[in-house]
């Protein structure tokens, strides 16, 4: 590529050209090879994360935490919403256009003709950004499972897998065990690794007693409980700490808080951390589209659930919602997804459906959608179709009274459209 192309677009279209971010190959030996001849490596904690759902309130709460301690955290979660630049963060900023542009340089400098995926390729100009500004913590989201996600290839100190779920059954199986068992190849021998699902699958804890890793699990090593409103009670082994509720809203942020400061407790000899700064940490984090209001009179909430595991929480979330008015939901999902099981989960919560299609080659059609739904028992004079999903949100607001409740979801494609249109 010619140096020339000194901008951050120009060497995405160069990335995405060379291989498009909808193709996926699983597999650590280019990445090995590229963290090699790139000479990554880290003198900091380096701390994984799996899972089905959580994934990114689990990153964003370490990140959050560990900067009200005081700690430099660089953080790279997947994908991003509006721009490639939400991918990499440090001291809770997005890196700017010009820092990854260097760091996409050094890949090039190097590769030497060796295919890389999208996810690979950015992957490594991100983790060399990380390198050169020398953070004091870097929290790293794994893309898909996790025996063969590219973020594998690294060394971590520390590794956490959320919760498991059914999802990218292509690539990982279709049962909770040999989904469990792909995510806990995370977990390194000997370190802290932890898993925040109260029900893990049998073949993630043989793995792991195989591994003869330190495993804590959620509701046997460590626990939190509600105390007051405002004021959690987190036990570990015989350690109690006091704690508030994050402000990530959910149901479900109970569970991934557990996990999060479960990971802080076991880091504290290399990351300490005072119970002023966890408190300040979870007051403060902030996250895009996790059952999140950005608008009232109506209401206007998004969420980024896109399988049936995510689908039964944000029921869960949505029946907690004023029972006043109605819900109008604007979907739309990818066809490789569980459509049928999230529009069943779903159904009993809404009023009306505002659907379109998604952006081929993944997206599902509106045809293929529409009769989906009708599969999995949704009454057709519930369904409205329309051409995009910005339409269908114009639609619903048009419609919708100040006591309605209008909820975007199935996607983070679905939410990204609705967030471009806000922006």
């Amino acid at each position: 590529m010619s140096q020339e192309k000194d901008n951050l677009n120009a060497w995405l279209d160069f990335v995405l050209a060379s291989h498009p971010e909808s193709t996926i190959e699983l597999g650590l030996a280019r990445m090995k090879t590229m963290l090699s001849r790139m000479t990554i490596t880290f003198d900091c904690p380096v701390i994984t994360v799996a899972g089905t759902n959580g994934k990114g309130s689990t990153c964003a709460m370490l990140e959050s935490i560990y900067k009200a301690a005081g700690y430099k955290a660089a953080k790279h979660t997947s994908p991003h919403m509006l721009r490639f630049n939400e991918r990499a963060c440090i001291n809770g900023v997005d890196v700017d256009d010009a820092t990854l542009v260097e760091g996409f340089k050094a890949v090039e400098a190097v590769r030497d003709g060796l295919g890389l995926t999208y996810f690979e390729y950015t992957a490594l100009a991100i983790l060399k950004v990380f390198q050169l500004a020398k953070p004091d913590v870097v929290i790293l989201e794994i893309g898909l499972g996790g025996r063969l996600d590219a973020i594998n290839a690294l060394e971590s100190t520390a590794s956490i897998v959320t919760t498991v779920g059914i999802d990218h059954e292509a690539y990982l199986g279709n049962t909770r065990d040999s989904i469990g068992w792909e995510k806990a190849h995370i977990y390194r021998a000997g370190k802290p690794a932890v898993c925040a699902d109260r029900n893990p699958p049998q073949k993630l804890l043989q793995y792991a007693k195989a591994l003869e890793t330190d495993l804590y699990v959620y509701g046997q090593d460590f626990d939190i409980k509600e105390v007051t409103n405002d004021q959690w009670q987190f036990v570990f082994e015989k350690d109690t700490w006091l704690v508030c509720p994050p402000a990530l809203a959910g149901v479900n942020q109970k569970d991934n808080a557990a996990g999060v400061l479960a990971l802080v407790y076991l880091l504290q000899d290399k990351l300490p951390v005072a119970p002023e700064a966890i408190i300040e940490g979870l007051k403060t984090v902030k996250l895009k589209a996790r059952f999140e209001t950005i608008s009232k009179d109506p209401t206007i909430i998004l969420d980024v659930g896109h399988n049936p595991h995510a689908a039964a929480v944000l029921a869960q979330n949505v029946e907690k919602l004023p029972s006043i008015g109605k819900l109008i939901a604007v979907f739309g999902m990818l066809a490789d997804k569980d459509m049928i099981d999230v529009i069943k989960l779903m159904n009993p919560c809404v009023d009306e459906w505002f659907i379109s299609g998604l952006a081929k080659p993944r997206g599902a059609d509106c045809e293929l959608l529409h009769r989906t739904m009708l599969e999995a028992g949704v009454d057709h004079s519930k369904i409205k179709r329309f051409e995009t999903i910005e339409s269908a949100f114009d639609a619903a607001r048009q419609e919708a009274s100040i006591t309605d409740k209008i909820l975007v979801f199935g996607s983070f494609v679905t939410v990204t459209a609705v967030l471009a249109k806000l922006a």
